[in-house]
């Protein structure tokens, strides 16, 4: 019974062992997958903790390019916003130069050449020796119609000066036979040249001159100051610096500046709006009575161009020409150009008060004037004119009337679509002798005039 006992107890503490035995065991497998995945957990921990630092590193590294980017937005906004300024300030003051060119710029000066080297040296030179102190207000240009190689070589030797060249494209042909190309071929280099200063160089006015000039001393101060008044009266379609009787013997106040009717021409001054109005129906040549043809300024002077404005022109020429060679063969030059009197006054114009030139103005003050004169009638015009003291004035009925009485004083004879050379309302002014002014009166002057019981 006791063996039994015993046996069982040894059978029961085996099998208890076994179960310990094989407690441990699993205990020990279990501690070392345990230990295996503490370890991983460590590791990986570990990596984690390592990338994260990485990660917060890399945040770190960021956020500072993120502050030297902003610094860098900054300073760039800085010097963006100093650019900027710049720009705008230079573009301001660009076009305050450009504006300031505008405002000081009173016309372009161009010279008309063909193939008279010699002459065209002698205007430059007279122009230059006052151009070149107002150049900035008075830019000068060389027009040159043709391929003459010495005018063309003697315009390109001046750098104070812009030298363009007019060329036919094709034979100029006549429309008419015995028509001379001459006066083709001048018209048609005056509208190229002033299309080109107008509308490629884009000035607002031109004053021309042609190659056998001189200009007088203050020939610029007379066209600024002439300038402002076209600006203020549209009545007036250009301003002159010639005078058709400004021989010396008809001349003696270089201050006094008239209106006429009649176009002067010879050194002159028009508008870019009234070159706009031109333009377009420039003649190709004009045609003046019986199949004669003449240049472009007796196309100027007809009413259905001039429709009723007038022109400024002094008492002494501003303007001298020198030109007994050329396109008119010399005619009048002897008795009406080789005597003309330039202006050698320095006269100061920004000071004259020229309000009286003003078209509601100057029809009163010329009227005054006129009423003021002694009247002549009869004959021997010129005998009683120098037997009187002060001015006087003779009427006339008619164009042969009228000269009839200019021969006797030998002032021009000449009108052109009913206007005598020099006239306002029908009246041509002269000085016989200075300082008298003798006032020769049309028919129908006084009316116009608005005077009345004379």
């Amino acid at each position: 019974m006791v063996n039994k006992f015993l046996c069982d107890f040894r059978f029961l503490l085996l099998a208890a062992a076994a179960a310990f035995i094989y407690i441990q065991m699993r205990l020990f497998t279990t501690q070392s997958e345990y230990a295996d995945r503490l370890a991983a957990a460590v590791e990986a921990e570990t990596r984690c903790t390592s990338q994260m630092r990485k990660l917060i590193d890399q945040i770190s590294m960021q956020q500072s390019h993120i502050v030297d980017l902003e610094e860098y937005k900054k300073r760039q906004d800085e010097e963006y916003g100093q650019m900027q300024a710049l720009v705008q300030d230079l573009e301001f003051k660009g076009l305050q130069r450009r504006m300031d060119k505008i405002q000081t710029q009173v016309a372009a000066v161009v010279i008309m050449a063909c193939n008279r080297a010699d002459y065209l040296e002698r205007t430059i030179k007279s122009i230059l020796n006052y151009q070149n102190a107002v150049a900035s207000k008075y830019p000068l240009f060389v027009s040159q119609d043709g391929s003459d190689p010495q005018v063309r070589k003697k315009a390109l030797s001046y750098d104070q000066l812009t030298y363009m060249q007019h060329l036919d494209s094709k034979p100029v042909q006549t429309e008419r036979p015995g028509e001379l190309i001459a006066y083709y071929k001048i018209a048609q280099h005056y509208k190229w040249a002033l299309d080109e200063l107008f509308y490629k160089h884009n000035f607002s006015r031109v004053i021309i001159l042609e190659d056998d000039m001189e200009i007088a001393p203050d020939f610029f101060d007379y066209f600024e100051a002439a300038a402002a008044l076209m600006e203020k009266d549209k009545t007036i379609m250009a301003v002159s610096s010639w005078n058709d009787n400004g021989q010396k013997q008809f001349v003696h106040d270089p201050e006094i500046l008239y209106r006429s009717d009649f176009f002067p021409g010879l050194g002159w001054m028009l508008t870019k709006s009234t070159w706009n109005e031109l333009s377009p129906k420039w003649p190709k040549a004009y045609p003046y009575g019986f199949g004669r043809f003449t240049y472009w300024d007796d196309w100027l002077r007809l009413q259905e161009n001039h429709k009723g404005r007038q022109f400024i022109r002094p008492e002494v020429c501003r303007t001298y020409n020198f030109g007994e060679h050329g396109s008119s063969l010399g005619q009048f030059f002897r008795q009406y150009l080789e005597p003309i009197k330039l202006n050698d006054v320095q006269v100061d114009w920004k000071s004259k008060d020229l309000s009286y030139l003003m078209e509601d103005e100057y029809i009163k003050h010329f009227a005054e004037i006129l009423k003021n004169a002694k009247p002549i009638n009869g004959a021997d015009a010129v005998l009683k004119t120098s037997n009187i003291q002060g001015d006087v004035r003779l009427q006339y009925q008619h164009q042969q009337d009228f000269e009839r009485i200019a021969r006797q004083f030998g002032v021009f004879q000449e009108w052109k679509d009913g206007v005598p050379r020099t006239a306002y309302k029908g009246v041509v002014v002269f000085r016989y002798p200075p300082p008298r002014r003798v006032f020769l009166v049309g028919p129908n002057s006084f009316k116009l005039l608005g005077i009345k019981g004379v």
